[in-house]
């Protein structure tokens, strides 16, 4: 038990900067994971085999989400694997820093389980509509669809300039990283992006208030990714690839 008191310690001292993350990573999730990273280091587990875990979990909320009746009780029980599967998402990279076995393929493999997580979710309800409906509404597949190009696009956007910045060798193009203290204002703005919102709106699936909030989470994913994109091609306009 010292070994993961010690765990939590050193990586509540370690955590990435918290500025512009959204409130329930800030808040929740990533101290879930640390808390979960904090066994894993006790139980001797890698970050790739968390990650591991994280994917299975993901894959079983897509199999209840999909296959199970539209009901309140499906939703709650994907929900709670979506969720849970989240927390070890964020305890993969805590670990990693804590062992020093992070790396490139370790980060490959995560973000790689992360956009399939992604597309999948959207997809096991479009696929649950198909399975226990007796026709599909167009407009709410269109809706499906949408919100998952959104976070598609959001997602590999976010992730090109993000590479692309590391791999600049001229270190003055680099923006300096925000220090000093997080607002809270931010974080609570980008709640409609961060994915544990998401996954805890399940709970009301298989009642009509699921796709009122799903639809406005859809367009606020909307108006925050058409924002972004502006100021994420300006960043990339000014890195220097060599």
């Amino acid at each position: 038990m010292s070994k993961y008191r010690q765990a939590v310690e050193q990586l509540s001292a370690a955590q990435k900067p918290a500025f512009g993350a959204p409130a329930y990573s800030r808040f929740i999730n990533r101290p879930t994971g640390r808390r979960i990273a904090a066994a894993a280091y006790a139980l001797g587990l890698t970050p790739n085999g968390v990650t591991a875990i994280s994917a299975v979990l993901s894959v079983l909320g897509v199999a209840v989400l999909a296959f199970a009746p539209i009901a309140v009780y499906t939703g709650v029980a994907a929900a709670i694997l979506f969720a849970v599967a989240y927390a070890f998402d964020s305890a993969d990279g805590q670990l990693a820093r804590l062992t020093g076995r992070g790396g490139p393929a370790g980060e490959w493999l995560d973000h790689t389980v992360d956009m399939g997580k992604t597309v999948l979710f959207h997809g096991a309800i479009l696929f649950s509509l198909i399975l226990h409906t007796t026709a599909v509404s167009p407009g709410l597949a269109a809706l499906v669809i949408g919100f998952m190009a959104v976070n598609v696009v959001a997602f590999f956007a976010w992730l090109l300039v993000d590479l692309l910045r590391r791999i600049n060798p001229d270190p003055a193009s680099r923006e300096a990283s925000p220090t000093g203290h997080a607002p809270l204002l931010r974080s609570i703005l980008r709640l409609p992006s961060d994915y544990g919102v998401l996954c805890w709106v399940l709970v009301l699936w298989g009642t009509p208030l699921f796709w009122w909030i799903y639809g406005l989470l859809f367009v606020a994913n909307l108006v925050i990714l058409l924002a972004a994109l502006p100021v994420w091609f300006r960043q990339a306009k000014g890195i220097t690839v060599t």
